[in-house]
């Protein structure tokens, strides 16, 4: 699948997002090895930390089926706003520990790309090595 394909199921699944709050819309999707594309949008709650970011919501929809991070070979995340959105800090300590460091990250607006990985995104990370001794 190409990128621009990928990005596009992204956008796609952005229409279902639930953003009464916020007025932001997300849309991502995960590419894994297989073909397989697991889409996620965000979902608001008036309880704020409720609220499911698009891109935990797409990653958990594939680890839900059985993928693990070595399965995922591309991210896209897409939002309605004015520019490129980058992933919270939530999601990028969860993407840290569930994609691979250099598996790709497309972000886009729709006019604009930016390509990323979770590494770049967040150098010092904080995981299971920290935790586990």
């Amino acid at each position: 699948m190409e990128k621009q394909e990928l990005i596009d199921k992204a956008f796609e699944a952005m229409k279902n997002s639930y953003a009464p709050y916020s007025r932001y819309h997300v849309g991502a999707a995960v590419l894994t090895k297989d073909g397989t594309v697991f889409k996620g949008t965000n979902i608001e709650n008036a309880s704020l930390g409720a609220t499911n970011c698009a891109e935990r919501s797409a990653v958990f929809a594939a680890y839900s089926n059985g993928c693990r991070k070595d399965d995922i070979v591309a991210l896209a995340i897409v939002s309605d706003g004015d520019q490129v959105c980058a992933p919270c800090g939530i999601c990028r300590q969860v993407l840290s520990e569930l994609i691979n460091q250099d598996t790709p990250i497309y972000l886009s607006n729709g006019k604009e790309e930016v390509d990323m990985t979770i590494y770049r995104l967040l150098p010092m990370q904080f995981g299971l090595k920290d935790v586990i001794r």
